[in-house]
């Protein structure tokens, strides 16, 4: 039979992988796609640097016009991550007659709605498994096994990086710098880590799933965002003592107001899936009407387990099975109806975790509670240990009952001007 021409665009860490999986389990990728799959081009504009995997002579090239010219390519694997040059060649690949297959979850969330549209009007498909979660497989999850359900709640660890620096602090004390650094050594985390722990990387990854799951049209810089830098060593150890583990969690959730969207270090109570979370490990919790509680758990990201995602999606596409997905999905298109609209995130209701550093002396904590209560805030407990060093400020920790996230900011910032708080007040969100 008449094998499948693939070409792949991009062969750094995930593209290795692919050439890897293509190259060495030809067999088994043959028997699922029903018909040889064969790599036909290596496309990367540096095509002297040492890679870890060597590809048979005369496959690599900087010529992506070769790509382009040869009509028997049917798929052509956009890994070259980032916005620029990534849109254009998948552009030109469009134009060209090429189905793609893509991991780049920027590209989605920026320019989706863009490329969608040009491969509908090519008849052709956009696949991207690979693009949130790495190995676990939530978009067809989404898309396809879970379609008799009306999705009621996303909570989701979907960052690795941030996931294995909070791991660190937890469980060894490593203060947030040096975790950082730790994860910078492992090659978690890039020399500017800023996607990673700020939740932008997060927030456009929850923002796919959103509309995958809700059709809510969400510009992923508008997704309410912390990131995890502001916690500290102590805030896991108050963690730990009131029965928490802080994750970075990215929510979408539906109510009668609209959809909750937001992404941000939350305390998730000790024995939850969710906590016990570890290291570069993504998770995702999905809430639907009929199935219940499902939950997805895997490595997020990676060489081979992004590599595995994206093979599965070129043998989807050969097979035919991506091109009825994609055309009846409508995703990223003017004809998909918003069926939701995120919600005012003032209005969200929810408990929080409130760290202050205050002065060690008589009537703060009742100045404190006296402004939460002004704007309708219960606490619920509160710690404050002995001041053992004598020092001038301490530590003063308070749950809260459910209070809208509005309310909170306005307490905060009132907070915020007594003499007796010092800079530097925590606030985080608690899931139980």
């Amino acid at each position: 039979m008449k094998p499948a021409r693939v070409a792949l665009i991009g062969m750094g860490t995930i593209g290795s992988g692919v050439a890897r999986l293509l190259l060495e389990q030809k067999d088994r990728i043959a028997r699922h796609a029903g018909r040889p799959v064969e790599l036909a081009y290596v496309v990367d504009t540096d095509t002297r640097r040492k890679r870890n995997f060597t590809l048979p002579a005369g496959l690599l090239t900087d010529d992506l016009h070769a790509v382009l010219r040869d009509a028997e390519v049917s798929v052509a694997v956009e890994l070259v991550g980032g916005l620029e040059p990534a849109r254009s060649i998948v552009i030109q690949l469009l134009e060209s007659g090429k189905n793609i297959v893509t991991a780049n979850k920027a590209l989605l969330a920026e320019h989706g709605r863009e490329l969608f549209d040009k491969a509908r009007e090519k008849g052709l498909s956009i696949a991207f498994e690979g693009a949130v979660a790495g190995g676990i497989p939530i978009i067809a999850s989404i898309n396809e096994c879970l379609i008799a359900n009306q999705v009621e709640s996303i909570h989701a660890i979907l960052n690795g990086t941030s996931n294995f620096i909070l791991t660190q602090m937890e469980e060894n004390g490593t203060d947030y710098a040096a975790a950082l650094a730790e994860a910078q050594q492992c090659g978690y985390a890039e020399a500017n880590p800023f996607m990673d722990v700020s939740g932008s990387d997060a927030a456009q990854k929850l923002a796919i799933l959103a509309h995958l799951a809700f059709s809510a049209h969400v510009n992923w810089r508008e997704i309410s965002r912390t990131g995890i830098d502001i916690v500290t060593a102590g805030d896991m150890q108050f963690a730990k003592e009131l029965g928490y583990s802080i994750k970075l969690l990215a929510v979408a959730e539906r109510a009668p107001e609209g959809l909750e969207l937001h992404v941000s270090p939350t305390m998730v109570r000790l024995g939850t899936p969710l906590a016990d979370v570890r290291g570069a490990y993504n998770a995702i919790r999905i809430i639907g009407d009929a199935v219940g509680r499902v939950f997805f758990h895997g490595l997020g990201a990676g060489q081979m387990p992004t590599a595995s995602a994206v093979v599965s999606d070129i043998v989807d596409t050969i097979l035919g099975r991506m091109a009825i997905t994609f055309k009846t999905s409508d995703l990223w298109s003017d004809g998909r109806e918003a069926l939701i609209q995120p919600r005012n995130p003032a209005d969200v209701q929810g408990r929080f975790y409130l760290r202050f550093n205050v002065d060690d002396r008589p009537g703060v904590m009742a100045d404190i509670a006296g402004i939460l209560g002004k704007h309708h805030i219960s606490i619920a407990s509160l710690i404050q240990h002995e001041n053992e060093e004598e020092s001038r400020s301490v530590p003063l920790v308070i749950m809260t009952h459910s209070a809208p996230e509005g309310a909170m900011q306005n307490a905060l910032q009132a907070i915020g001007v007594l003499s007796s708080v010092h800079p530097g007040t925590v606030r985080m969100r608690v899931r139980n």
